[in-house]
């Protein structure tokens, strides 16, 4: 029972940061824009909370920093792809990159050679062994507001219309480049908590490159979603159970190497790309630059 616990309690630590992250990937995907630059955007926000909870002892304050620099990240990406007509994959792998080697190289400058172990306070929590905290109460809101915006208002329907079928909406009176910078805004934000979350809730400390790929396990779920926001944030909690099984392996001390369940979310997710997307019907101005007609 208490392996079974530990199990459920893992999942929905290590499930929040991607359902939220996953949230704001739907809305953005569903603008047509896919953000390949996720994961860098989930690193600079862990650090940028760590940072500055280290520096203030607020881990809320983290969470607000980590949030500005998630829509920073966003705005930049935004001139690149939508005023620039940048290629999206190429903006959101440099972001990556850049993220990757600015906040190993700010870690070793503010806290020592690198591998130093540095702790920060923690949200609290409650409810016992299952630690839930006050992110993961509103994890399921900004689910809900994900899929309320997108379903139930004429800003989601001008946002999905831009992801179909762009020159239309325009033709609409909307304007395509402005509710896709509104979508990526809001991505920024949800992937802002998301990377905090890592740092503030889950480990209390940061590590060069410590989302391991989690913004490419969360493009998958998208699409394993269907690119809904319940979908995705189904997906999220499956991909969730595969890294919380590691842990329980461990726990219960079975003669199988944890090494190879470190792999099981990402075969998941490969398998997600390979055929569990097949037959779901993409945006189909999805990655695609749009020019305005005037």
């Amino acid at each position: 029972m208490n392996v079974f616990i530990g199990l459920i309690a893992a999942m929905l630590s290590l499930g929040t940061p991607l359902i939220i992250a996953a949230a704001g990937e739907t809305v953005s995907e569903r603008s047509g824009i896919l953000n390949i630059g996720l994961e860098g955007m989930l690193l600079a926000s862990a650090f940028a909370g760590f940072a500055t909870a280290s520096e203030t002892g607020s881990p809320w304050l983290g969470f607000l920093a980590a949030i500005a620099v998630g829509i920073a990240i966003a705005l930049v990406s935004a001139e690149l792809i939508l005023k620039r007509q940048a290629d999206q994959v190429v903006v959101g792998t440099g972001v990556n990159l850049l993220a990757l080697g600015v906040t190993g190289v700010a870690f070793v400058s503010m806290f020592g050679k690198t591998g130093q172990l540095v702790s920060v306070a923690t949200i609290p929590t409650f409810g016992g062994k299952l630690s839930i905290d006050f992110v993961m109460l509103v994890t399921p809101l900004v689910v809900v507001a994900a899929w309320w915006l997108l379903y139930r208002t004429r800003w989601g329907l001008a946002v999905r219309a831009c992801g179909e079928a762009p020159h239309a909406a325009e033709a609409a009176g909307h304007n395509p480049l402005r509710l896709r910078m509104q979508a990526m805004l809001f991505g920024g934000a949800t992937a802002g908590i998301a990377g905090a979350y890592l740092t503030l809730a889950q480990t209390g400390s940061f590590a060069e490159n410590m989302t391991e790929g989690r913004g490419f396990v969360v493009i998958a779920a998208v699409t394993f979603g269907r690119w809904t926001a319940k979908g995705s944030a189904l997906a999220c909690l499956l991909i969730a159970f595969a890294y919380g099984l590691k842990y329980a392996i461990n726990a219960m001390r079975l003669p199988v190497a944890p090494q190879l369940f470190d792999a099981l979310p990402y075969l998941l997710a490969l398998a997600v790309l390979c055929g569990a997307g097949r037959g779901a019907s993409a945006p189909a101005s999805l990655a695609l630059p749009y020019k305005p007609r005037t």
